[in-house]
């Protein structure tokens, strides 16, 4: 519960050597999943290229239900990177954690908010870009003084606060998760009593975070497109 984190200094800058690790872990196993799903393409899909194309799928419906799909066509890859990293990210705590010598080496990267705010401030700020790209910067800008010039200190607002919430919804809910686990495999290590009576709970709150961790994958990339729709959508 109060475990360190291993924080080394590099040219003034700290690095939590446990976030790089498993961002490196996520990062791979995204890749091997894309790079097998897509390994063997077939007319007809089965096992992991029926997967992949599902989800892709998936992706494009959360798309199309912000933006027509010729606008949006062009956040397909990130829709799609975003909900099988975010999602993998979110699992690889739930196992097991990893603790050495007092540090906690092994555990979701999204259950830490340096993680999951970077998302979010890279998310939001892509949506500026490719607002400004798609509208030219004087249309852009105009948007924020519409329809009314008085709105604008409570759009400033917004654009601080989207990042923020996006980043901590995600932060709280799998914190919480391993928190709780973590207090279960407590319970399951002290006493004989306590261990029968942690099981049920302990695979039930595995069961349940797994479907948490689903939905907070859907919820940050259904907001991205949310949040890019209203960028570069000239309706909105």
């Amino acid at each position: 519960m109060n475990h360190k984190a291993p924080v080394v200094e590099f040219m003034g800058l700290y690095f939590n050597l446990a976030n790089v690790l498993m961002i490196t872990v996520a990062s791979l196993i995204v890749f091997i999943i894309a790079l097998v799903s897509t390994r063997k393409l077939a007319m007809k899909p089965t096992g992991m290229q029926n997967f992949f194309e599902w989800i892709m799928d998936f992706v494009k419906n959360i798309i199309k239900n912000n933006m027509d799909w010729k606008t949006g066509g062009a956040y397909h890859i990130l829709g799609l990177t975003l909900i099988l990293y975010i999602f993998v990210s979110n699992m690889l705590g739930l196992p097991f954690s990893v603790v050495y010598d007092e540090y906690l080496w092994w555990k979701s990267p999204t259950s830490d908010p340096v993680i999951t705010l970077t998302l979010a401030v890279m998310v939001v700020g892509l949506t500026h870009y490719y607002g400004i790209r798609q509208k030219g910067f004087r249309e852009y800008a105009r948007g924020f003084v519409q329809p009314f010039s008085f709105l604008l200190p409570f759009k400033l607002i917004e654009e601080f606060a989207n990042p923020l919430t996006l980043g901590l919804r995600l932060y709280g809910n799998i914190y919480a998760g391993e928190i709780l686990l973590a207090l279960l495999s407590g319970s399951l290590a002290k006493t004989v009593g306590g261990t029968i009576g942690a099981i049920i709970p302990t695979i039930a709150w595995e069961g349940f975070s797994v479907f948490v961790g689903s939905i907070q994958a859907f919820i940050f990339t259904m907001l991205t497109m949310v949040y890019m729709a209203h960028k570069v959508s000239h309706d909105h």
